[in-house]
């Protein structure tokens, strides 16, 4: 089977997968719901009392119920009757009783189990979060589900079964082999030996089977992660006739997982029947020297029947414990992938004495800033910059010089990796993050609509928006006249991403969940790129309207834009070369003049044929 040439974890820069302090960290997670551990424990304790109560009632009815004595050539029996009701009846007791005890231990321990797999899903989600972008531009999302859900049901089996009943079966089994050695201590001795022998395979399945987990979980995540592209991605794929490519490339991680899953499930093929066949020849020499024992008078039928008895009753936990060894580094894997999210630290975060943001004006200053995504070459190289209250900032350049960049820095997905960039005079770095991003509302580029209502999308920044205020602010982004037509109105649902929208339909409900929010300052990252010169016009005519004591960052080639910004900002390779309004720019005859006779004077050109027309017809 082929071999996948990327894997998604750096297993130099993590924790060994049998790490016992990954286990830790994992039991620790139930360590808050005690009291039913200890109720657990209680139950687990009584369920093997009455489990090793039948054989030694077993022992009793026999020799004393029954009263067998083996003679040089005779048996003689003899019956009481009323002492083999009374067993029968104390047998059938401890037999309920055990069915109960059973039942509160597997009820209690799977509602801890998942109850902790519940809470470390909200700790991953939680986690992913506050990750800043930095994260997210090099996260994979199937890694991500990948976690949240397949790892985390292996940790949930690994606190029920491999933890919590393993421990049962472990004490079971040690109590049961101290009465065998209590009761005969040679014959106790063959069940020692075969149990040592056992829990030596099962230490050697452990090993050979962790590096195997964790290959399958690892696989698991990058066949979850080719999915989510390509399903993400259908449009491309169709459009680009790859279906037959990405359906080999499935089909590579699906035969990588086929084959170490195969190896795995073949490992635990051969041990479940070898154990169980070690744990049968340890019958075969009980009843064996069992039978010359009782005939040579150093053992009862009683206690004969009671060590079978043990071998039978052990039958189903020994037969088990290879299982439930193997969820220990399944576990182990498991925690060591989810570890990796949850010891993240964010790029940005938030100081612990971040101060509100209280009656924001909207000045906005950049002080030599500089900025470098991790292991790029820097983006922005002293970038200064002074917008006032209520002004609209224009920022043109080519693709990569850095305009949203700036943007990103103004809201703080990225910290600067010099200068300083100040919100009203005081560094944003110094602001609570949701403080600050509330004042900030930004549209952009690539706009993202969820699988909900429009009017739940337009209100998200904002959910206890009154019905007229989400209209309010759908009608200023010239979108309101579209949604009445359709027949729910505002009730209508969006597909997922907004599929069901046009482009320009997406950006302007984006915009009306922007302006919804009320913002101080709001950024337009070229959020006016998918719609007509017409729409575009009345946006901007609406926009205008907002932009007194609001202060307005646009990326924009509409020369609508940059004719009526109070600045314009040219970036080329993260500088700013070029600042000034429209006119003085055209004057300067540098990088603006270049920009404008190449994309931006069609556009002129095409705004006074319109003119000319409309004059015509009026």
């Amino acid at each position: 089977m082929p071999s996948p040439t990327t894997t998604a974890i750096d297993q130099s820069a993590t924790p060994d997968a049998g790490s016992p302090k990954v286990l830790r960290r994992l039991i620790r997670f139930a360590v808050p719901y005690w009291p039913r551990l200890i109720a657990v424990a209680l139950l687990l304790v009584g369920s093997g009392a009455f489990v090793i109560a039948v054989p030694e009632l077993v022992k009793w009815a026999i020799d004393s119920g029954l009263g067998v004595k083996v003679g040089d050539d005779t048996v003689r029996v003899a019956v009481d009757e009323t002492l083999l009701v009374v067993a029968g009846l104390a047998i059938l007791g401890a037999a309920v009783l055990r069915g109960l005890s059973q039942f509160g231990q597997s009820y209690l321990s799977e509602w801890v189990a998942q109850r902790v797999a519940y809470d470390i899903r909200n700790r991953l989600y939680h986690r992913l979060q506050t990750l800043s972008f930095a994260y997210h531009d090099t996260a994979e999302t199937g890694q991500i589900m990948s976690r949240a859900t397949q790892d985390v049901e292996v940790v949930r089996m690994f606190l029920n079964f491999g933890g919590l009943r393993l421990i049962y079966v472990m004490l079971l089994m040690a109590v049961v082999l101290v009465l065998m050695l209590a009761t005969h201590w040679q014959l106790g001795l063959v069940g020692w030996g075969f149990m040592a022998l056992i829990c030596w395979r099962s230490f050697v399945v452990a090993r050979t089977l962790r590096p195997v987990w964790l290959e399958v979980q690892e696989g698991q995540a990058r066949l979850g992660a080719v999915l989510h592209e390509a399903l993400t991605g259908i449009r491309v794929v169709k459009a680009f006739s790859r279906e037959e490519f990405e359906s080999r490339r499935f089909g590579r991680e699906a035969a990588w997982l086929y084959d170490r899953s195969f190896l795995a499930s073949r490992i635990q093929a051969v041990n479940g029947p070898l154990m169980t066949g070690v744990w049968m020849g340890a019958m075969v020499v009980t009843i064996w020297w069992g039978g010359v024992l009782v005939a040579q008078g150093t053992l009862t039928l009683g206690d004969l029947s009671a060590f079978l008895l043990y071998l039978t009753l052990l039958q189903g936990p020994v037969r088990s414990l290879g299982w439930m060894v193997t969820m220990v580094p399944r576990a182990a894997s498991a925690g060591t992938r989810i570890f990796e999210i949850l010891d993240q630290e964010s790029a940005v975060r938030e100081r612990p004495d971040a101060m509100p943001l209280l009656n924001p004006r909207g000045a906005i200053r950049f002080d030599d800033v500089s900025f470098a995504y991790a292991d790029r070459s820097p983006v922005l190289h002293g970038v200064s910059l002074d917008a006032r209250p209520g002004e609209l900032i224009a920022l043109l350049g080519r693709t990569g010089s850095g305009k949203t960049t700036i943007v990103n820095l103004l809201s703080r997905f990225y910290d600067v990796s010099a200068g300083a960039v100040t919100f009203d005079a005081i560094d944003v770095r110094a602001l609570q993050l949701d403080s600050l991003r509330r004042r900030v509302a930004v549209v952009q580029q690539d706009v993202f609509l969820f699988p909900a209502t429009i009017g739940d999308n337009i209100a998200y920044g904002r959910p206890d928006a009154t019905p007229e205020e989400v209209a309010a602010a759908a009608k200023v982004a010239r979108i309101h006249d579209y949604i009445t037509t359709m027949p729910h109105g505002y009730d209508t649902w969006v597909g997922e991403r907004g599929v069901t929208l046009s482009g320009g339909q997406q950006q302007r409900l984006a915009i009306a969940r922007a302006l919804l929010m009320d913002p101080r300052v709001l950024v337009l990252d070229d959020s006016t790129s998918s719609v007509d010169s017409k729409t575009e016009s009345e946006i901007q005519q609406a926009l205008a309207l907002l932009r007194e004591g609001r202060t307005t960052f646009v990326i924009a080639h509409r020369l609508h834009t940059v004719r009526d910004a109070d600045q314009i900002l040219v970036l080329d390779e993260g500088r700013i070369v070029e600042r000034g309004r429209h006119a003085e720019l055209l004057r300067r005859d540098g990088l603006y003049r270049r920009i404008y006779d190449t994309e931006l004077r069609a556009q002129e050109t095409v705004d006074r044929g319109a003119v000319a027309a409309a004059g015509g017809s009026g």
